[in-house]
């Protein structure tokens, strides 16, 4: 038998603890009885099942012409068959390319394009949208359920693969954990999405057991979010990396999310952006505590925190993360440092710098910048894109993108975009800060906050917020409420209410089309309705 281990380096785990392929037999193995994952319609799947079902679906894969190293392209809904796909593309050694399902026209065209892939798994419901766009090198679809797929490609049902039985290839070397596992696409916000190259190492560090010290074997980890986002593949990949478990809603719902956490007794989840403040807009009930849920990770975290804590019986945790990177910024439970992501993990140098990449003092602005001491511990670059690649990692740091500032104790904050950055009356403005006000307006279901320009030059600050269902924002009540809460510098001169902020497929607000919209006619102006803030000064 050979090896498990791929090299003496102590920071490089054994392919038995970081590759999906030699995971799954451990498991299939050591605990095969052991549930693995729990659906929304009562399905339960062990670890000895699942490997089975995953081989027969990868040898059913290899015999359609799917060989190690080919880019896979998966294009589903949150499903059985999203699980098993990615796992058996990865068990023969190909690489997992899951597309963004709100994708179409040029944007759905791009992917395919940078993808390189030949072979597409894609729901029947999706395919339609092939039809009018240039699909670059596929040949060859494996449709889950109806397909009206365009006749000049090869077709074969999803099912017959999956009920194949058929014995997955021998593999002539090993799978290694530096090889890529996926490309994952980035949302594209200001220009084309990129595909980021994961390998399995990246991938286990991102959420690995030093990483998030606080998930164990023994939790089961709600899958709440897509199967496309790092936030989905790469949680389903961890849990399996721990031996633990996964509950799988086919999509974040408010009103179903509770019965199924209890159902399932969900011991952990990942609540983003606005999914905190739809839970805690619920009418408080008599069994809030009840349930089996230890930990949920809070993205941003909010000064919703220590309510969420006290109502629901739940430790709180954030991090800051990319789909590039893996967790650098984790905090401890319950964090009361208002804004904070968190302090830096063991594994990763982290730096705040300027526009020179040298570094800013303690307490000021600067990009954040980051490496890990494990190879391998990060992205590999952004694929058929070297350009972009060479820019994040100029000098041996991969550059997020992101602003931040550290405090004494070692805590970082958040502080915008560095395209999103604000500046009016000589104060630079976090958009991220304003939002966060914004958002605790109780009819105000998400916000976005930019700069239009100002007749007295610099910025002044504009406001998109959509309302909460059932609820109608008031204008003037609204600034007020700012103007209470805000320093004066950073009130909104600007309100725009929409019953939705535009976004990404990946449901980031894109915020270049909000600014380059800019004062609209239905925007609202507090200065046209004579309501100002200014300074307070010493009498």
């Amino acid at each position: 038998m050979q090896s498990l281990s791929s090299t003496s380096d102590p920071r490089i785990p054994s392919r038995d603890k970081c590759v999906t392929r030699y995971l799954l037999e451990r498991y299939a193995q050591e605990t095969p009885d052991k549930v693995f994952a729990i659906f929304e319609d009562g399905e339960e799947w062990t670890y000895s099942e699942l490997a089975s079902k995953v081989r027969s679906l990868a040898g059913g894969l290899a015999s359609e012409g799917i060989n190690r190293g080919d880019h896979v392209v998966v294009w589903m809904f949150d499903s059985k068959e999203a699980i098993l796909t990615f796992m058996a593309i990865n068990y023969i050694g190909a690489v997992f390319v899951p597309l963004n399902t709100a994708f179409k026209g040029g944007v759905l065209e791009h992917v395919l394009n940078v993808s390189d892939a030949c072979h597409m798994v894609v729901h029947g419901q999706l395919i339609e949208r092939l039809a009018d766009i240039d699909v670059a090198r596929i040949q060859h679809l494996i449709h889950v359920g109806a397909s009206s797929a365009p006749q000049l490609l090869r077709q074969t049902n999803y099912a017959d693969l999956a009920d194949s039985q058929q014995v997955p290839p021998e593999l002539e070397v090993p799978i290694e954990p530096w090889d890529t596992q996926s490309i994952i696409f980035t949302s594209g916000t200001t220009g084309p999405s990129k595909g980021v190259l994961s390998s399995y190492l990246h991938i286990f560090t991102n959420a690995g057991p030093e990483t998030w010290h606080f998930v164990t074997g023994e939790d089961r980890f709600l899958i709440n979010m897509p199967i496309f986002h790092i936030g989905g593949m790469g949680v389903i990949f961890v849990m399996l990396c721990r031996g633990g478990s996964i509950a799988m809603m086919n999509a974040f719902n408010t009103e179903t999310f509770w019965p199924f956490v209890r159902q399932s007794q969900t011991t952990a989840f990942f609540l983003l952006g606005v999914m905190t403040t739809f839970l805690l807009k619920q009418p408080p009930t008599d069994n809030d505590k009840e349930h089996n849920v230890r930990v949920a990770f809070m993205v941003p975290l909010t000064e919703t925190c220590t309510e969420f804590h006290e109502r629901f019986g739940i430790d709180v945790y954030t991090i800051f993360n990319m789909t590039e990177i893996s967790s650098p910024i984790v905090s401890e439970p319950n964090p009361v440092r208002r804004g904070t992501c968190g302090k830096k993990r063991n594994g990763v140098d982290v730096r705040l710098v300027d526009a020179n990449d040298c570094e800013v003092p303690l307490g000021e602005i600067g990009e954040m910048v980051v490496r890990t001491d494990r190879p391998w511990g990060m992205n590999s670059g952004y694929y058929k894109n070297p350009e972009a690649t060479a820019e994040a990692w100029r000098n041996g740091w991969f550059h997020t993108g992101d602003c931040f500032r550290q405090d004494e104790e070692g805590y970082f904050y958040f502080v915008d975009r560095m395209k999103d950055a604000m500046r009016r009356r000589g104060e630079n403005i976090s958009s991220f800060e304003v939002e966060a006000e914004v958002v605790a307006f109780a009819a105000v279901r998400e916000a976005a906050a930019f700069a239009v320009p100002s007749d007295l030059g610099e910025d002044d600050v504009m406001i998109a917020v959509a309302p909460v269902e059932g609820y109608d924002i008031d204008h003037r009540e609204l600034m007020m409420f700012l103007g209470e809460r805000m320093p004066y510098f950073m009130v909104p001169r600007y309100i725009r209410v929409l019953s939705e902020l535009p976004k990404t497929p990946s449901s980031k607000v894109m915020k270049h089309i909000l600014r380059n919209e800019g004062v609209t006619v239905d925007t609202w102006d507090r200065e046209a309705h004579n309501i100002s803030f200014k300074r307070e000064k010493l009498s």
